[in-house]
């Protein structure tokens, strides 16, 4: 009975060790407005903790009007955790670049000034090289026809974007913008990576 016990102890320890050797990563992406980002990366399975914010500017905690300005230096970004065993960075950003136009330096759409523009942080030696191999891959096939333009930069400071930003199409589907704009990508995303989407 005590070599049981001793015995059940032991895999809980392991289980439970195991369970930790999971770590997650960080990754953080500019594509935008950050609505739509958020509202995309929400749905893959694998990524969670996603907050929308600023990164990439001088100044420090930005609001949101003062980056509209377009004066900080900052893009509009989202940060999330991902956990690398269930969808891994190259995953990430093939979602990254088919849910946007890369090839459009400091827009998207009708929203223009260099807060928009199109932006990989990476936090590692590693992120930084799958994502310059990715960028000149589809540089070299030419996937879009134009130049892709996406900035890759080392992560720097980021600061969390105001409370109402949070989550802002689930908060807001009924608005018009998530209606026209944001609703578009996430059915081109249901389709595209199915695969990988939150059940």
């Amino acid at each position: 009975m005590k070599y049981l016990f001793i015995l059940a102890i032991g895999l809980l320890s392991f289980n439970s060790s195991h369970a930790q050797q999971v770590k997650l990563q960080k990754a953080t992406f500019g594509m935008g407005c950050f609505w739509c980002s958020e509202a995309l990366f929400q749905r893959l399975d694998g990524v969670t903790n996603i907050k929308s914010g600023f990164e990439g500017g001088g100044l420090a905690n930005p609001s949101y009007e003062e980056v509209c300005t377009g004066t900080t230096g900052h893009a509009e970004v989202i940060e999330m955790n991902y956990n690398p065993q269930k969808i891994s960075y190259a995953e990430l950003l093939a979602v990254f670049w088919k849910s946007h136009d890369p090839t459009t330096l400091n827009r998207q759409g009708a929203d223009v000034g260099t807060q928009y523009r199109s932006v990989i942080f990476y936090h590692s030696p590693e992120q930084k090289q799958i994502a310059e191999q990715y960028k000149a891959e589809l540089n070299k096939t030419k996937a879009y026809g134009k130049p892709v333009v996406t900035e890759i930069s080392k992560a720097v400071p980021f600061y969390v974007a105001e409370g109402y930003h949070q989550n802002y199409f689930n908060k807001n589907a009924d608005q018009p913008y998530c209606r026209l704009v944001i609703l578009p990508k996430l059915e081109k995303l249901e389709k595209v990576f199915k695969a990988k989407l939150k059940h």
